[in-house]
C-alpha cells in the first residue's frame, strides 16, 4: 500500500512539474470571443468551455439550443464583452497547458491565469458566460468547471438568466 501511494503521490508531482514546464507568461492583444484570445501574437483557445459566438460563422449552427442567430450573437457579444473587462489588451496572463497544446486549427489551448490567481475558464463559467465544453485528454481542472457551471446555472446568472 506504501508503495502505491508513494507511485501516486510521484505521478502527481510529476503531472505538476510538467505542466508548469508547460506553461508561460503572455501579454493579451485582443479578444476574439468568449473563449478565444490573441496572447503575444498566438490565437489561444480556452479550454473547457464554449461560449456563445459572437460573430457569424459555420460554428453557430452548433448552438442553436441557445436561441436564433440574433440571440445567440447578443449572448456572444455578451460574453466577449465580460472577457474583455477581465483581460483588456496589455494584460499579462499566465497559460498552462493540459494534454495536447494545441487543437486541429493550430490553436493554443490554454487554462488562462488572470494576474489575481483566478483561473479566466472558471470565472467565465461561475459568471455564467459559457457551456461546460469537456474534450478529452484535456480534463485536468473538469471537475473544478462542472462545479463553476453548475453554480451558475443553479443561481441564473449571465446567460442563465434569460
Amino acid at each position: 500500500m506504501r508503495v502505491l501511494t508513494r507511485c501516486l503521490l510521484s505521478l502527481v508531482f510529476l503531472f505538476s512539474l510538467v505542466s508548469f514546464l508547460f506553461a508561460y507568461d503572455c501579454i493579451v492583444e485582443r479578444v476574439i470571443d468568449g473563449d478565444t484570445l490573441i496572447c503575444s501574437g498566438e490565437k489561444v483557445r480556452l479550454i473547457g468551455i464554449d461560449t456563445p459566438e459572437s460573430s457569424i460563422n459555420p460554428h453557430i449552427e452548433k448552438q442553436r439550443s441557445l436561441g436564433d442567430i440574433q440571440t445567440i450573437l447578443y449572448y456572444g457579444n455578451l460574453a466577449k464583452k465580460f472577457v474583455e473587462k477581465l483581460v483588456p489588451p496589455g494584460t499579462r496572463v499566465k497559460l498552462e497547458f493540459d494534454i495536447q497544446q494545441r487543437d486541429k486549427y493550430g490553436r493554443l489551448l490554454a487554462y488562462v491565469w488572470l494576474p489575481d490567481g483566478r483561473m479566466l475558464n472558471e470565472v467565465i463559467l461561475k459568471e455564467g458566460y459559457a457551456m461546460l465544453y469537456t474534450v478529452p485528454p484535456n480534463v485536468k481542472y473538469e471537475n473544478r468547471l462542472r462545479k463553476a457551471y453548475r453554480e451558475a446555472v443553479e443561481k441564473r446568472k449571465g446567460l442563465w438568466k434569460f
